[in-house]
């Protein structure tokens, strides 16, 4: 499995984030072909060292080769592109390829 985790800074608005990423993003990124599961943090994300970020988003796919298809698909690239609407605090963004133990 891959995992595609997008990690949003804290918005100036968060109301106006929460309420454009529910209404609008999220059902771009459920459009990605390819994609497993999708899931969001109910609250904002805390490491050990105290840092944090407002919001957390995570997408499974069968592979990275999948997660790669997804991304370069049109529907893929309308995600990514949206971002700048919603979240001009910026974002980090991980790629895991992951396995069972």
């Amino acid at each position: 499995m891959a995992k595609l985790i997008v990690l949003y800074r804290r918005p100036d608005d968060i109301a106006a984030f929460e309420r454009y990423y529910f209404s609008t993003h999220a059902a771009l990124v459920k459009e990605l072909p390819g994609l497993k599961r999708f899931e969001v943090s109910r609250q904002p994300v805390i490491s050990p060292t105290g840092s944090s970020c407002h919001f957390a988003a995570i997408m499974e796919f069968e592979s990275i080769e999948a997660l790669d298809r997804a991304m370069q698909s049109p529907e893929g690239q309308a995600a990514a592109a949206d971002v700048a609407k919603f979240a001009p605090a910026g974002t980090d963004v991980l790629v895991i390829d992951t396995k069972s133990i």
